[in-house]
């Protein structure tokens, strides 16, 4: 099967007897001309045949050149230009979220970490130790994100305050309420010691330096029961 040309390429290919007239889009003029070549009964073309190009000057060959050229570029300038814009990554706290943010007095830790709720949850605060069922969306300070539970579509689940995630995260888990929604502003020490490398998509985070954490305490598996009984 012959293989499909593609539609930025011009038929500019060499042929035995002539080359297709080209058709330039609105606002470009591309002169028409014709290559004539002399060729024997088999239609093989020597290397000693004179072409003669059909065209008022050797300067309108190098114009109607440089023309090609002006269109590839701007084929692909529209190309890229007609692409969709990233896609917008989920978020915990969205722009009304942001504005309501601004209202809400920040809370600041004898550690150093700060916080803002989000939303005050109604159910029991998780015990040292037990596992929880959270979601969050991990950004450095400008807000870019470098990680998301909501990206990979399922819950995160840890052992809160036994040393298995950061220690900002433990620490603001600790005093959340079920149901709870708040954003973290985690400070370098309680961070990540050795960063974290870049990604496609992704920032860097150096060692050391502050993050801002969006964190929801969906449930404490197991405390509900405990409670009922």
């Amino acid at each position: 099967m012959p293989s499909m040309a593609s539609p930025l390429h011009l038929p500019l290919y060499s042929t035995c007897c002539k080359i297709p007239s080209i058709t330039a889009p609105q606002g470009i003029s591309i002169r028409r001309f014709v290559l004539k070549v002399k060729c024997s009964e088999t239609r093989k073309c020597s290397a000693n045949d004179n072409a003669v190009f059909n065209t008022n000057s050797r300067r309108d060959f190098l114009g109607l050149a440089l023309g090609v050229s002006t269109l590839f570029v701007h084929s692909f300038d529209a190309a890229n230009g007609a692409g969709l814009p990233p896609e917008e990554k989920p978020k915990l706290c969205d722009d009304t979220c942001e504005k309501e943010l601004e209202n809400v007095p920040m809370v600041t830790t004898e550690s150093g970490l700060q916080y803002k709720d989000i939303k005050v949850g109604q159910g029991p605060s998780p015990p040292v130790g037990f596992q929880v069922a959270a979601n969050y969306v991990a950004m450095v300070p400008s807000g870019q994100i470098f990680d998301s539970s909501l990206e990979k579509g399922q819950l995160y689940i840890f052992r809160v305050g036994s040393g298995q995630v950061i220690k900002g995260l433990d620490e603001g888990l600790l005093s959340m309420k079920v149901g709870g929604k708040r954003r973290l502003y985690i400070p370098g020490p309680l961070a990540f010691p050795k960063g974290l490398n870049s990604a496609p998509g992704r920032p860097r985070v150096a060692p050391n330096s502050p993050v801002v954490f969006d964190v929801s305490l969906e449930y404490v598996p197991g405390l509900e029961v405990d409670d009922e009984e």
